[in-house]
């Protein structure tokens, strides 16, 4: 007999693995949708703040996407330098940023818009590109590039 929680945790999973089927593999920006869906389902409703990083190739086709850092429930702590080296490990040529925000808030704040400038200008004198950082909440997203933060 299964109990509901195992029930209930097999089939977030399942939805998941659905989501980024969707986007791996494919040109990110193209389905962007699809990217912002993935985003909701797989880190919007964490207990702890988590950045996430997707790495693109020249064609901005999805690499992967990778947990880079696990944070308090209000901050996460981000390195510039590791965002970075990591696209370079992997030979990626643009990166989309995700943080969520346990809050529920969409808004970012002077801290998330002071490391999205110092990620970007640490890659652009490497060749990588940042197309956006997400805000990812229970309540949706938020992207920097259609707020002209970025």
């Amino acid at each position: 007999m299964f109990s509901t929680g195992r029930c209930c945790l097999n089939i977030s999973n399942a939805a998941i693995r659905l989501s980024r089927d969707k986007i791996i593999g494919q040109p990110v920006l193209s389905s962007w949708q699809a990217l912002l869906d993935y985003c909701r389902l797989a880190i919007g409703r964490k207990q702890k703040e988590q950045f996430w990083v997707f790495f693109l190739n020249r064609k901005n086709v999805l690499i992967t996407d990778e947990l880079q850092q696990i944070g308090i429930v209000d901050h996460t702590p981000v390195y510039p330098q590791e965002v970075v080296k990591r696209a370079l490990d992997l030979g990626a040529t643009a990166i989309i940023m995700a943080l969520t925000h346990l809050s529920g808030e969409l808004t970012s704040s002077k801290g998330d818009i002071a490391m999205t400038q110092e990620v970007k200008e640490a890659g652009r004198k490497l060749g990588i590109s940042v197309h956006d950082h997400i805000i990812v909440s229970c309540n949706g997203t938020s992207s920097f590039k259609s707020l002209g933060l970025l």
